[in-house]
């Protein structure tokens, strides 16, 4: 199917049912196209001058039935895979015997309802859309990988073609940016040090991909049973015979691009997952959970020395609560929580329990580190989250200063700088240096 609107033929002798079949598939796919024919020779007429990327037809039409219009348009070249279903109100016999020799690809009873029809087309769009892809294709015979390369061209797919085993393992291993390979087509024999069978082994064994994750779809010209038992075993999805076949060829890569795309999807499912259980769902900053499962391989990076640790409280904050409401409340730990996201892109922000806050500050001064604090304070100040004055008290604790710590310890510095901004009046920055805290020579405007 076209990703951008597709485009879908009605062909009925009714101009009831075509007029409601039309109307159907508008409301129920966005930006779709639909054309209507109440003939056989209409609809024909129109596909040698358009491309469709969906035809349904009635069983019956005035000049021909459904199965006669499916096997016309199988012998045309630009619809030969364009989908076919015949709409009617009963499967009788001869639609079931001959439905499919005739090309059709699925059937609907209209004795379901309208309604169902609007479902059915659209889950039939999203269970056949398009062939999309990168194909890593592997082939040692000019003459085959120029045939079977135009083939899989001519469906959209975008094709790499090397003609040994040890430049495909090359390319997997090292993708660039962006052409990353969505499935293997390999002939099983190749010539070279290395055979089709070697490349699945290294796939599978050395690359450790699976058969999910990378799809390989083997071609072979042997009817060798025991050679056919061999691909499966050393990691193929699928295999082909020689001379290839256009249509079982695509067949088949459509249904490993579709595990493919279904791997990709989960993949993206779960990293989403992964990034809700780990971001605070009121502030957007990193959830304590991610803390306590990633602050201490952060501080321990060697990379990432000095680090520092911020907590941040915002000042007599139950009173907000209390008189102002808890939804405005939340409406504040937003939009600090937003503030940190944008002052600390590069660092770990986390809600550290309710009006608290901490940020682990990677690769910065003491200097720099104290004036940042205490510039955060006063822009903090400044800005009047849902238009409430509001000021934060603030605790920094160096793995300069306290080095080899773990992280609840390391944690605990800052606590305590943070108490000592409290018991010093609230609304300024405190550190926790080797000899205890102490207000930061930063400090200013804190009265």
């Amino acid at each position: 199917m076209s990703d951008i609107h597709p485009r879908i033929m009605v062909v009925d002798g009714s101009s009831v049912s075509r007029a409601i079949l039309a109307r159907i598939v508008r409301e129920e796919l966005d930006n779709v196209e639909v054309i209507t024919c109440e003939s056989g020779n209409e609809a024909l007429a129109l596909l040698r001058q358009q491309h469709f990327d969906l035809i349904t037809t009635a069983m019956l039409l005035s000049d021909m039935d459904g199965l006669a219009l499916s096997r016309a348009v199988r012998d045309t070249k630009q619809h030969h895979y364009t989908p076919v279903i015949v709409v009617s109100g009963d499967a009788d016999e001869r639609l079931l015997r001959e439905g499919f020799e005739a090309g059709v690809t699925d059937y609907f009873d209209k004795s379901n309802g309208y309604k169902a029809f609007g479902d059915f087309i659209k889950s039939f769009i999203q269970r056949n859309t398009g062939l999309v892809g990168h194909i890593l294709y592997v082939e040692d015979s000019r003459t085959a990988a120029a045939v079977t390369r135009k083939i899989l061209e001519k469906h959209g797919l975008k094709v790499t073609l090397t003609d040994n085993a040890e430049q495909a393992i090359v390319l997997l291993d090292n993708p660039n940016p962006g052409t990353e390979f969505d499935m293997v087509i390999t002939d099983f024999f190749l010539e070279g040090a290395l055979t089709g069978g070697d490349l699945l082994h290294a796939i599978r064994a050395r690359l450790h991909l699976s058969q999910q994750e990378l799809p390989v779809l083997v071609l072979t010209g042997s009817d060798d049973k025991q050679k056919q038992v061999e691909v499966f075993h050393a990691g193929g999805n699928d295999f082909v015979g020689k001379p290839l076949i256009e249509e079982v060829l695509i067949a088949r890569v459509r249904s490993l691009l579709l595990i493919k795309h279904q791997y990709d999807a989960l993949k993206q499912q779960t990293e989403a997952m992964r990034w809700i259980a780990a971001t605070d769902s009121l502030t957007g900053v990193r959830s304590k959970r991610y803390l306590v499962d990633n602050g201490e391989s952060y501080i321990r990076d060697t990379s990432h020395q000095p680090v520092w640790a911020m907590l941040i409280d915002i000042d007599h904050f139950k009173q907000i609560n209390d008189t102002l409401g808890h939804i405005t409340g939340d409406h504040v730990l937003a939009e600090l929580g937003e503030t940190l996201n944008q002052w600390f892109p590069e660092d770990m922000a986390v809600r550290f329990g309710g009006e608290e806050f901490c940020v682990l500050v990677k690769q910065t001064r003491a200097d720099a580190m104290l004036e940042l604090a205490e510039k955060l304070r006063h822009h903090v100040q400044q800005l009047r989250p849902a238009g409430v004055d509001i000021t934060i008290s603030l605790g920094l604790a160096s793995t300069e200063d306290h080095p080899n710590l773990p992280l609840s310890e390391f944690l605990n510095k800052a606590d305590q700088a943070l108490y000592h901004s409290k018991e010093q009046g609230r609304n300024r920055a405190s550190l926790f240096a080797s000899n205890g805290a102490q207000e930061s020579p930063w400090n200013y405007s804190s009265k």
